[in-house]
């Protein structure tokens, strides 16, 4: 507790010190505070008890900011003493200094922003000022201008926090929406280094037993193994890819762990496709990383994947089915499908579906993804 109020202790000295201020300037005329409503009085000392507090908090060590707002200050309570002397309805003078006071208060806060967005705060207040003076001034009728006020109150607009509150709202949205994307970035590519370590260590481990006896087919296996090496690096890290490219990598794949495999294992895969479509890249391959992982490894015969990638109006489909043995089945974190549901929901959002079936001995997943999103 004692370190929270000397972390936020300039708070409190606004506090302490704004509401003798009231009073002051309340018994010296100046100002009017509301009898028998404590709690306004209570509001009121917040309010300008943080305005006075928060440029000490956020800048304590800088004593030019201090001595700014000390001289925003005097010109405040010298628009203060003007009003009250001169008693003249809304006094061009001491709005005016008024908007110099905000206006001050607000770059004192916020000078980058101010800097950004200066132009708009210009073209803002600065015809409204422009009217206000007209009228107030050269109309030569108060009567008039008063009437005008009651129907547009435009001299609320005279206090810039209005609007800058809303524009500095847009600010901190727009800038949540980056970091969202940026985090999101980050994440995919974190997500994609995942999944590569994983297919080419195991592939490596093939390459090496081959190596070892002398086969002839590790040749095939190494130049397989550099184009999916190249696709991985390079085309892995585009936002999109043609079909034609994936279908491509998925053959290359499978083709690989053919020449692994001594059992008998029958794969098919269809798509009847637009290969010029594009979808971003390595999402199947998870599937049919685990169709290998979990179905195939477990079985010594009849061991089976099917694949079809199709198309409508608006999804493009990729189905795969294999079996496995039931009693081989061990118990898995599914890091793979958790990547692939995660990447899907960076990705598409909510123009995806998912889906996985498990029976006795054969899992199904189908994948629909919108050709638009």
């Amino acid at each position: 507790m004692i370190q929270l109020l000397k972390k936020y202790k300039a708070f409190l000295f606004g506090f302490i010190i704004i509401v003798p201020i009231f009073y002051l300037l309340d018994y010296l005329g100046y100002i009017l505070l509301p009898e028998n409503r404590s709690y306004e009085i209570v509001i009121y000392a917040i309010i300008w008890g943080s305005i006075v507090a928060l440029p000490f908090y956020h800048y304590k060590k800088n004593k030019k900011t201090v001595l700014r707002v000390l001289g925003l200050f005097s010109l405040l309570f010298v628009a203060i003493i003007i009003d009250g002397y001169m008693k003249t309805p809304d006094n061009p003078i001491t709005l005016s200094l008024l908007m110099c006071f905000w206006l001050g208060f607000s770059y004192i806060l916020t000078p980058s922003f101010i800097k950004k967005h200066w132009k708009l705060i210009a073209l803002f207040y600065g015809p409204i000022y422009l009217y206000f003076i007209y009228l107030r001034l050269f109309s030569g009728d108060l009567e008039a201008y008063l009437n005008i006020k009651e129907d547009f109150p435009f001299v609320l607009f005279f206090l810039p926090l209005p609007i800058l509150f809303f524009v500095w709202i847009f600010e901190q949205w727009k800038w949540l929406q980056n970091l969202k994307a940026e985090k999101s970035k980050t994440e995919l590519s974190l997500l994609r280094t995942q999944i590569n370590p994983h297919f080419f260590f195991n592939t490596l481990n093939n390459l090496y037993a081959l190596t070892v006896k002398n086969s002839k087919q590790a040749p095939e296996v190494i130049l397989k193994l550099s184009d999916m090496m190249r696709y991985t690096i390079y085309e892995g890290e585009k936002e999109t890819v043609k079909l034609g490219d994936e279908i491509e990598y998925l053959n290359n794949y499978i083709e690989l762990h053919k020449i692994r495999y001594k059992k008998t294992v029958k794969i098919t895969f269809n798509h009847t496709i637009d290969t010029g479509l594009t979808i971003a890249p390595l999402l199947f391959i998870i599937l049919l990383e685990n169709a290998f992982k979990h179905g195939i490894e477990t079985l010594t015969e009849n061991a089976f994947i099917h694949m079809n990638l199709y198309e409508d109006i608006d999804f493009i489909h990729f189905d795969i089915e294999n079996n496995f043995d039931p009693n081989e089945v061990k118990e898995s974190n599914g890091i793979g499908l958790q990547n692939l549901k995660r990447r899907l929901s960076l990705l598409y959002k909510d123009s995806h579906e998912l889906n996985v079936d498990t029976t006795k001995n054969t899992y199904k997943t189908t994948l629909k993804i919108s050709k638009y999103a």
